[in-house]
C-alpha cells in the first residue's frame, strides 16, 4: 500500500480565508503545482495550466488545485511582496501556499518532504491521500486532464474506523468489520 502523501509545511496562504491541509482535503483530488515566480517553464506553462485546472474545478467541490510557492534560489529576489505582486498581475485565483524555508539549506521544507528535484512539478494526490503522480517539467494538459478525471470517478476506498486495519495485503483488502454484511 502507497504511503499517504505528506503534509504541506507553509508560512503563509494567499487566496484562501483558512490555511489549507492534505488531512482536511481527504475525499478530494489534490493537484499541487509547485512553482517558483522567476522560474520561466512555470510562467510559460505550469502555472496557467495549475490555474485553469483550478478555474474548471473550482465549483465542483471535487478537485482541489493548490499553488505551492517553494523557493531554492534567488531567495531575497522572491519575497512575499514580490510574490503578492505576481499572483495579482497574473491574476492567479488559486490558493497558493509559501513553503516554509529549511531549517539547514536553500531547499525548502515541504520541497525536501516531496523530494522534488526543482519546479515546475505538478503532483497529484487521490482522494485517499495517496501520491499518484509526481512530475517535474512540463506536462501534457490532456494527460493531466485524464488522470484527473480518472481519479474523480474511481471510487474511494472504505473509511476506516480509529484503530482498526483495513486488513489490505498483496491479495486485496477486507471489509472492515463496520461495513461487513
Amino acid at each position: 500500500m502507497n504511503p499517504l502523501a505528506p503534509e504541506l509545511d507553509v508560512v503563509r496562504w494567499f487566496n484562501t480565508s483558512t490555511p489549507l491541509t492534505l488531512a482536511a482535503l481527504r475525499g478530494k483530488v489534490v493537484v499541487l503545482h509547485a512553482f517558483q515566480m522567476l522560474c520561466p517553464g512555470c510562467v510559460a506553462h505550469g502555472t496557467p495550466q495549475a490555474e485553469k485546472l483550478h478555474r474548471l474545478f473550482a465549483q465542483s467541490g471535487e478537485v482541489v488545485v493548490i499553488g505551492l510557492h517553494t523557493v531554492f534560489e534567488h531567495h531575497a529576489a522572491m519575497s512575499e511582496v514580490a510574490l503578492a505582486a505576481f499572483i495579482h498581475e497574473y491574476r492567479l485565483t488559486l490558493p497558493i501556499g509559501v513553503d516554509r524555508p529549511g531549517a539547514d539549506g536553500p531547499v525548502p521544507r515541504t520541497m525536501r518532504r516531496y523530494g522534488l528535484r526543482g519546479t515546475p512539478t505538478t503532483i497529484v494526490i487521490d482522494r485517499d491521500g495517496v501520491v499518484r503522480e509526481h512530475a517535474f517539467g512540463q506536462v501534457d494538459d490532456l494527460a493531466l486532464g485524464v488522470l484527473v478525471g480518472s481519479l474523480v470517478a474511481a471510487p474511494r476506498a472504505l473509511p476506516v474506523a480509529d484503530g482498526e486495519s483495513a486488513g489490505c495485503d498483496e491479495g486485496g483488502c477486507r471489509l472492515p468489520a463496520a461495513a461487513r454484511p
